[in-house]
């Protein structure tokens, strides 16, 4: 026998219906509403389950305008796919990873449009070893997540779509269309795929990336639009932020004090250079090569965390957290560095509060 010791290794990342399995497993049995064919749950409980439900202890899970959900959820009852458009870090990715597990139990059938180059990424592949010995057969087929959602009747997410060449995004208006898929190798009914009850795509893109590959119009014709904006409330960016980062700390395994008041010099910030304009109403710059959004403020304050956890006292303080912003924020554009500190001596350096003040005092970071 080995002396070595087997070390069990928790995931990085569980997927929503694995965390939430208990919300999930709480709202079926709750659910006396209509149930679309293949779903799991109604639409009603699907949008419970992704802008909470307090009186169920059902969590809030996504920021936006609950109108927009809704239309969101109808749109998947339909034979038509959902896209999901919007700028970097607004959670699109999030939302279409909720909505998947909610509607079939399964997120993880996932296709990643920069990753897709061949219409055996898009549709199947084969098993060449048994190819070789039993020829074009089920067994030897490979699905992809695509083909497997159809055949299951599962939701499918289509990151990034528009990364995808356009002759392989054009391989899908037969799926959206027809709901059929034709493998020509195989013979008879077995060379015929045809989607079952609960399939859909739904699909993400973000805003700058219109022009990698230019959706065809008659793939358009078969998604409904939705515009996913970056959250407008600061308290609820705050809540979003604080919540995200213990549940990374946790999955870190770090227990790290995060003062509210710290936090929100990073939440500010990145509201107001994001949006271009300060909290009172002043026009500000915008940093050109950041998108400076509500999960890049989770990744700097988890930073900040893990700086806290290992090198720190166990809580965060503002020079931290400056360090972190400051690497954030400054990346490619040598101009957001004269944004930043313009930033800095107009709106960071009039206010009051020991921690603005402190922040102030380390604008040396960004010269």
């Amino acid at each position: 026998m080995s002396n070595k010791q087997s070390v069990n290794k928790a995931a990085q990342r569980e997927p929503v219906e694995v965390v939430y399995g208990a919300e999930l497993d709480k709202l079926r049995g709750l659910d006396h509403g209509p149930v679309p064919p293949g779903w799991l749950m109604s639409p009603r409980a699907v949008e419970k389950f992704v802008m909470g439900d307090e009186k169920l202890g059902i969590e809030r899970k996504f920021v936006a305008e609950r109108a927009m959900v809704v239309r969101i959820i109808i749109s998947l009852c339909t034979s038509r796919g959902c896209l999901l458009v919007g700028e970097p870090g607004t959670a699109k990715s999030w939302l279409s990873e909720l909505l998947a597990a909610a509607i079939s139990g399964n997120s993880t059938l996932t296709l990643q449009g920069g990753a897709v180059n061949s219409v055996g990424q898009l549709l199947y592949s084969w098993n060449e070893a048994v190819l070789r010995t039993d020829g074009p057969c089920l067994k030897a087929l490979v699905p992809s997540p695509l083909l497997r959602g159809m055949i299951e009747g599962r939701m499918v997410r289509f990151e990034e779509i528009a990364r995808c060449p356009q002759a392989l995004q054009d391989a899908l208006l037969s799926v959206l269309s027809d709901r059929v898929v034709v493998i020509p190798e195989l013979a008879g009914d077995d060379g015929v795929v045809l989607a079952r009850e609960g399939f859909n795509v739904i699909a993400t893109s973000n805003s700058i990336d219109e022009g990698v590959h230019r959706m065809s119009a008659a793939l358009k014709r078969r998604m409904d639009f939705e515009e996913i904006r970056p959250i407008r409330n600061l308290s609820d960016e705050m809540d979003v932020v604080l919540r995200e980062v213990r549940r990374a700390n946790a999955r870190a395994g770090i227990e790290v004090a995060l003062e509210e008041s710290v936090i929100e010099i990073l939440v500010t910030m990145f509201h107001e250079l994001r949006n271009g304009q300060t909290l009172d109403g002043r026009s500000t710059d915008r940093l050109a090569g950041s998108a400076l959004s509500t999960a890049e403020a989770v990744s700097v304050a988890h930073a900040a965390s893990l700086n806290a956890w290992y090198y720190g006292g166990g809580s965060i303080t503002v020079e931290q957290l400056m360090h972190h912003i400051v690497g954030s924020a400054l990346k490619d554009q040598p101009e957001d560095r004269r944004r930043l500190r313009h930033y800095f001596e107009t709106t960071v350096a009039p206010r009051r509060g020991d921690n603005w003040q402190q922040a102030w005092a380390l604008r040396s970071l960004i010269h």
